[in-house]
């Protein structure tokens, strides 16, 4: 029995749009919740979300029966930990800070089995293969992993071609908030340079045959994006959904205005 098909892996080589969410509360009831939404993918934060293994493979757990593909975001690019990452049953990752081609590389390396990688043959004692009960998990497994890297610095955006020219990185993620960071533009994602910088470099993806994503809390740069060929694009996070939905319960029966959310992304 091979491996179950990655619909999300297929979806974006196919150009189809999908449409995701933040999960950044690291609990498994909110990740249900949230996979019941509607939403194509969901990213369990493992870089700016307070979650550990355990928690990850709790809401992977919680999203086991809904549609929506979970994403998991690693803290860093290390290959023990996307092998621990892929044992626990994800599929699909997001890998912050990529700056280069070598480190692309390194990172589909740390995918795969060998002889194509240097992934560990562990996968029978683990989650990924339902504990040995999916027999062709090793041989298929490649099939059915997805490597998504962030380019969010200069650095990146000046290599870009070069890690698109990766074998086996299926998508590139702009991370628009510290793209602008970087830049020099602290908080202001939309600085007319910065979405000059983001909307190039996601036509370049696009045009590359790869698939681009982003993750802003700005519908109307979201839409733009999609327009441009952006087919992996998440809209909002599971805490600034939350705490908006309650400040303004609250703030209708006190009579006060509540804040406003910040528009400016990740």
């Amino acid at each position: 029995m091979p491996a179950p098909e990655n619909r999300f892996k297929t979806a974006i080589h196919a150009g189809k749009p999908q449409i995701g969410l933040w999960l950044d509360m690291a609990e498994a009831i909110t990740a249900e919740i949230a996979g019941t939404s509607g939403f194509d993918w969901l990213v369990i934060d493992g870089e700016h979300g307070p979650n550990d293994l355990r928690s990850i493979i709790d809401q992977l757990r919680a999203l086991a029966t809904s549609p929506a593909e979970p994403v998991v975001r690693v803290p860093v690019g290390e290959s023990w930990m996307i092998k621990q990452l892929l044992d626990a049953g994800a599929r699909t990752l997001l890998v912050p800070m990529v700056d280069s081609a070598e480190q692309a590389s390194a990172l589909v390396s740390a995918m795969h089995y060998p002889p194509r990688g240097i992934r560990g043959m562990g996968a029978a004692v683990a989650r990924a293969s339902a504990f040995n009960t999916i027999t062709d998990y090793a041989d298929t497994a490649s099939d059915n992993v997805c490597l998504l890297v962030q380019a969010e610095t200069r650095a990146a955006i000046a290599d870009l071609d070069n890690i698109l020219a990766v074998d086996g990185v299926d998508g590139v993620f702009i991370g628009p908030a510290d793209l602008a960071a970087d830049m020099g533009y602290l908080g202001r994602l939309d600085a007319l340079e910065v979405q000059e910088v983001i909307e190039a470099a996601i036509t370049k993806i696009v045009s590359s045959g790869k698939a681009a994503g982003i993750l802003t809390f700005n519908e109307t740069f979201n839409r733009r994006y999609l327009e441009l060929g952006a087919s992996f694009v998440a809209v909002g996070a599971d805490v600034t959904e939350f705490a908006g939905a309650l400040r303004s319960l609250s703030a209708r029966y006190k009579g006060e205005t509540s804040p406003a959310p910040s528009r400016s992304g990740y």
